[in-house]
């Protein structure tokens, strides 16, 4: 019998550039928090530490450097202990410039993130919970010098913490691969399965020595291709001696209004194809605004108990 493939991380997104921000405190997360420990959730990744000018830390190289504003309260600080005061492992995001990399200036990208992977280091790298680091530049091909970014961060995370957990979450570049500010859901052209095979057969390669798992985001194409592409996302990593996880979305891209919680029965098909593919287990993006009993959208909490119920079920 196949075992259930089930959600056992979340992002969490509190730079909130393409989706609302909820005004949390130190009350709300902490609640949060519990709710994601009773379905089971056991790790949080931070999906990015700073966006542009906005970022999660009082970081003094950020605010320097990119004129980055200072934060009000320290958002990594209490992510952490809440993480520890609930047994949760956290993997801290790396800092999105939102230009330099995109533009393609990788080399500026990457001499800043390594500044701020020192700086958290020393600042946090003494908590409990610190289990791993999150690639924050997410991409679905070999586009200028990702390879080098990915291949250099994650070493170099890997040599100041000791060895901790590396992270990405790429997308495939699918029919579903709209700009967040489209109103459009879908494309006319997609990515084959070959040519998607053979671009990420080169990046695993080069990144093999610098990455340990990768969670392939699962919503950029239509559910009938979705086994194909997964079933293929984890022949690769096997091959690179990577762990496979899925990146289970739990907001809906086939809607026009960007974003709102997904239908049930889509997560549900989706994690179910995920098992069938030999996934070991799901992270999301995410929890808080598209899961949670305490969502800004009603539907999140809805979602939540169709998650509560599903756990119930026989395998």
């Amino acid at each position: 019998m196949i075992e259930k493939v089930l959600i056992k991380g979340t992002f969490l997104d509190e730079i909130s550039h393409d989706i609302p921000h909820q005004n949390w405190g130190e009350k709300e997360w902490s609640l949060d928090f519990k709710h994601m420990k009773s379905i089971g959730i056991d790790k949080v990744i931070l999906i990015r530490s700073g966006y542009k000018n906005w970022i999660t830390y009082p970081s003094k190289v950020l605010v320097l450097e990119e004129n980055a504003i200072a934060p009000y309260s320290d958002l990594v600080a209490l992510f952490l202990r809440l993480s520890d005061e609930n047994e949760m492992d956290f993997y801290f995001g790396l800092y999105d410039s939102g230009k330099y990399w995109t533009s393609g200036a990788y080399e500026k990208e990457i001499s800043l993130n390594c500044k701020v992977i020192d700086e958290v280091w020393e600042s946090y790298g003494n908590c409990k919970a610190f289990k791993g680091w999150y690639l924050s530049q997410e991409c679905n091909k070999n586009i200028g010098g990702i390879i080098d970014l990915y291949a250099h961060l994650g070493q170099y995370c890997k040599q100041v913490s000791g060895g901790l957990t590396v992270l990405i979450s790429p997308y495939i570049d699918g029919i579903k691969n709209i700009s967040q500010y489209s109103a459009q859901s879908h494309r006319e052209q997609s990515i084959t399965l070959d040519e998607h095979f053979k671009t990420w057969e080169t990046i695993f390669k080069a990144i093999r020595e610098s990455v340990d798992i990768v969670a392939f985001q699962d919503g950029h194409v239509n559910y009938d291709q979705l086994e194909d592409f997964i079933m293929v996302n984890k022949s690769l990593a096997d091959l690179n001696q990577m762990t496979s996880w899925i990146n289970s979305e739990t907001f809906d891209r086939d809607m026009p209004i960007k974003f709102l919680p997904i239908k049930w029965d889509k997560l549900r098909y989706k994690l179910e194809i995920a098992s069938k593919a030999g996934i070991s287990e799901a992270i999301t993006f995410e929890f808080s605004h598209f899961m949670s009993p305490q969502s800004a959208y009603p539907q999140a909490g809805h979602l939540y108990r169709r998650y509560q119920a599903y756990l119930k079920e026989k395998k």
